[in-house]
């Protein structure tokens, strides 16, 4: 499982000209799913997502967690993470999760930060083309892998 987290001051996802999920400061979260991803994997993003400490403190040192600020999560799966672009110039796909599996496993991780965190959870639609805007904050951009 893969996760680029974005801490973000605003973001916003469209699909068909439509905004379905928008959220003000905190993490824009693209979630890849691979074919042979886990329950445990799933729920050790999840709680690293929650308790990542990027979010700066009273000293301007990046101390607190998006739980800390009273952030918002913005989670978009995204299964190009897993390209493999080893060979030729045209990535391969074939080492993300197939939508059967994906889809429930994003689900999950929705349903978790709903279930386990008091924040406001917005979210993109699986397997739509979507827009995804956003305004970095910092920049800062995690990339955890699990």
């Amino acid at each position: 499982m893969k996760a680029v987290i974005q801490r973000v001051s605003s973001s916003s996802v469209m699909v068909n000209n439509e905004i379905i999920g928008a959220i003000e400061r905190g993490l824009l979260v693209l979630l890849g799913i691979h074919q042979e991803d886990t329950d445990e994997q799933l729920e050790w993003i999840c709680r690293k997502i929650a308790k990542l400490r990027i979010f700066e403190d009273e000293e301007g040192k990046m101390n607190k967690s998006v739980q800390d600020v009273g952030g918002e999560i913005l989670m978009v799966s995204q299964f190009t993470l897993y390209a493999n672009s080893d060979k030729g110039t045209r990535p391969s796909f074939i080492e993300a999760a197939k939508p059967e599996k994906a889809e429930p496993m994003y689900n999950d991780a929705v349903k978790w930060f709903k279930t386990n965190t008091n924040l406001n959870i917005q979210t993109g639609q699986f397997g739509a083309m979507m827009s995804v805007k956003l305004e970095n904050d910092g920049p800062v951009t995690i990339i955890l892998e699990k």
